[in-house]
């Protein structure tokens, strides 16, 4: 039952990381060019909302992962 909090606080912890990770990677990408003129707001969110994604996505694979890890010695019992 403890192992929950843990698991909740390792989880919290890795999708604040990778989202800020994916937020910092996407100033590396020009977008404006692509995006219409004077449309701050939306580019600002989009931003957001493609480094939640990502960042998300990335962070459940890495816990997908960890927990297969740990998992992978049941296989030998």
């Amino acid at each position: 039952m403890e192992d929950f909090g843990q698991i909740a606080l390792i989880s919290i912890l890795s999708h604040l990381v990778f989202i800020a990770l994916t937020w910092w990677a996407l100033q590396a990408i020009r977008l404006e060019k692509v995006l219409k003129a004077n449309h701050v707001f939306q580019a600002r969110l989009l931003y957001i909302l493609l480094a939640i994604f990502i960042g998300s996505t990335v962070s459940n694979f890495f816990l997908d992962y960890l927990q297969w890890s740990r998992q992978l010695p049941l296989l030998l019992q």
